[in-house]
This record gives structure tokens, C-alpha cells and sequence, in this order.
């Protein structure tokens, strides 16, 4: 996992995201999948970052309890995930046919773009966006 500071273009707002890779950043930002958490935009780039000082004697975090705390989040939300079906770039047509109750409730995730994710919001269909990014089933190694 790697941590960068994102930019967004509108309003300046800088804030952290996790992703698998420098590349995985580069694949979310291709398909419109960042999005600013404080306005909404999807014009995102990285912020210049500061190096990662470690603080004099025992203040902050350590790196193990860094890493600790990110895996009870991995575990979490592949606990979460355990009954939930992948759609992948369908998510947002498959959310929105059960709720329109074309389809049976059921858990699922995939990917939406920033814009389909802001429309299904408006339509008052239930999303939630996860905390960590997942690896589609069939890029799994």
C-alpha cells in the first residue's frame, strides 16, 4: 500500500488517499474514479508530500501499528465483502435496477465512476464507498 496527498483542481482542498500502487493510482485517475471528499470535483492530481520523519521518542504512530490498524481495516471490509457479489463497471446500473426493484436486493460492489456515483446520491439509491480499494476478482494472482 502507498499513501499520497491528493490536490483537487476546483478549490485546491488537499487529502490522503491509500492505493495498491503508483500504478493503481494512475488506473483510478484514467477511469474518473477519484473524486475531492470536500467539493466533489474529479479533477484530482498528487500534492507535493512531505518526508515521512519519524517523530522523536514515542509520539505518534508506529510503523507496526500503523500496519496493524490497516489490516483489522483489510480484514473488516473483506469481512464486509464475504457475501457481497462483484459487478465491476456495472455497479451503478445493477444498484440502481434494485432499487428500483427491477432486480432482488442484494449485497454487490464494483466500480462507479465519480459522476454515476454523485447521480445514484441524487437519486437516493444507498451506496457507500469502501475505505480501502479492492483487486477485481480477475485480476487476483
Amino acid at each position: 500500500m502507498i499513501v499520497f496527498d491528493l490536490r483537487c483542481a476546483r478549490d485546491g482542498h488537499v487529502f490522503e488517499a491509500w492505493f495498491a500502487s503508483s500504478a493503481a493510482f494512475d488506473d483510478q485517475k484514467a477511469r474518473g474514479l477519484l473524486a475531492c471528499p470536500s467539493c466533489g470535483t474529479d479533477e484530482i492530481e498528487k500534492a507535493m508530500m512531505a518526508p515521512n520523519v519519524a517523530p522523536k521518542g514515542n509520539r505518534g504512530v508506529a510503523p507496526a501499528e500503523a500496519k496493524a490498524l490497516l489490516a483489522k481495516l483489510a480484514t473488516a471490509q473483506a469481512r464486509a465483502l464475504a457475501g457481497s457479489r462483484w459487478v465491476g463497471g456495472e455497479f451503478a446500473a445493477e444498484a440502481r435496477a434494485m432499487h428500483a426493484g427491477d432486480k432482488p436486493d442484494a449485497p454487490i460492489h464494483g466500480q462507479a465512476s465519480v459522476a454515476e456515483a454523485r447521480q445514484l446520491v441524487e437519486e437516493g439509491v444507498p451506496i457507500a464507498p469502501l475505505p480501502l480499494p479492492v483487486t477485481p476478482p480477475e485480476t487476483v494472482n
